[in-house]
């Protein structure tokens, strides 16, 4: 039976960062997390920063994150085997940070996916063969400011053309295939666009996709076949803006044993992490049960597909207002003041806002106002 392990995002920031940097690793996971890290044949895990030789922040919103390579060690002592780099926060840095990344990876013999120097190598799947199956990791993120281009390196974009053509292409180098997508909405999984996606993503080859990045738990199904988890939590992160939320600091690995070619069974492996004590620990056995009880209640709601669309609907109309401002490009000022929408009333019609809603919604719009930004056009 082969083990594979996968965690969510890693990144060697805040109380966190001094164990990586000495090569702590059994003040970072203690020892029945060190124990179950080192007994899988494929350990994986989210990079959810660059490593950096000197700091060069692009402009973005959000935090830019970067870390000294001096962290690779824990990591590599962690017992980790494949980093995935297409996450929001890979490119935070610059091109500089990502090639430091990839040199230190590759001098330290971890494998990486999902980012590279141009938008083909970025693209390109990691393969291995353990026993008689050859294992595949395809990884996407969200568009960002983390994405490679043509010429430009960066993070694997999600796109579900692409995604297909590389799954056709590759059908023959492999036996069973795991997508890690990082995306959908900090704190809110699934919404019913990811959830379609993943049960396409299924539907075309995969064998378990794992959603990564929204910091909570989203719940997991089995579809037609495939295994589908939505949203792990945190696996070693420790950010001061959410430290006051319950579910940042709890989450899961995903244990995969796999079979044969396309026949696996998934477990899932809770802990806490940095709460508020440095580190990952496997949850004691009552909050593991109450855990799981509470993971299990949400896997069952999400597989009523009107259930997610009420929710997300719910999730938007609570922010409702601060998406229209952020789209209108109020400054913080503006923001507050337009908490309850008064700006937008005063500020805008209603022809004005259908203007705004077709350039969002049309695909051929929404294209090429992506191609002006992108492209530095204004």
């Amino acid at each position: 039976m082969i083990q594979v392990l996968i965690g969510a995002d890693i990144c060697p920031i805040g109380q966190n960062a001094r164990y990586f940097e000495t090569g702590d690793v059994t003040a970072l996971w203690g020892d029945t997390l060190l124990s179950l890290l080192s007994s899988a044949d494929l350990a994986i895990a989210n990079l959810e920063c660059p490593f950096i030789l000197q700091s060069s922040p692009i402009l973005k919103t959000g935090p830019n994150f970067g870390v000294s390579p001096a962290a690779m060690s824990a990591i590599k002592k962690s017992g980790f085997h494949l980093l995935s780099l297409a996450n929001n926060h890979i490119m935070d840095h610059g091109p500089a940070g990502l090639a430091t990344t990839l040199r230190v990876c590759l001098e330290s013999c971890i494998q990486t996916v999902g980012a590279g120097e141009n938008l083909a190598s970025a693209r390109q799947m990691f393969v291995k063969k353990i026993g008689s199956v050859r294992i595949a990791v395809l990884a996407f993120a969200e568009h960002e400011f983390s994405i490679a281009r043509d010429g430009y390196p960066g993070a694997n974009p999600l796109n579900i053309p692409a995604f297909v053509r590389t799954v056709l292409g590759n059908k023959t180098q492999f036996d069973y295939l795991i997508v890690l997508l990082h995306g959908s909405h900090e704190f809110h999984v699934p919404t019913p666009r990811i959830q379609e996606t993943c049960r396409f993503m299924v539907e075309m080859g995969a064998n378990a996709v794992i959603v990564q990045h929204p910091h909570c738990l989203g719940g997991y199904e089995e579809y037609q076949g495939g295994h589908i988890v939505y949203g792990q939590g945190a696996l070693l992160m420790d950010e001061d803006i959410y430290r006051s939320s319950k579910s940042f600091h709890e989450g899961f690995f995903v244990k995969l044993s796999i079979s044969g070619p396309a026949t696996s069974s998934m477990e899932l492996i809770p802990f806490t992490q940095s709460d508020p004590e440095p580190g990952a620990r496997a949850m004691d056995p009552e909050h593991e049960r109450e855990f799981l009880r509470h993971l299990e209640k949400r896997s069952a709601a999400i597989k009523d597909e009107a259930f997610v669309k009420e929710e997300w609907l719910r999730f938007c109309e609570q922010h409702k207002h601060g998406y229209v401002s952020a789209l209108l490009g109020h400054n913080r000022v503006l923001r507050k003041l337009n908490k309850q929408g008064v700006l937008t009333k005063l500020l805008y019609g209603k022809k004005n806002l259908l203007s705004v809603r077709n350039i969002v919604n049309c695909e051929t719009h929404r294209e090429a106002i992506q191609t002006i930004f992108n492209e530095c056009l204004i």
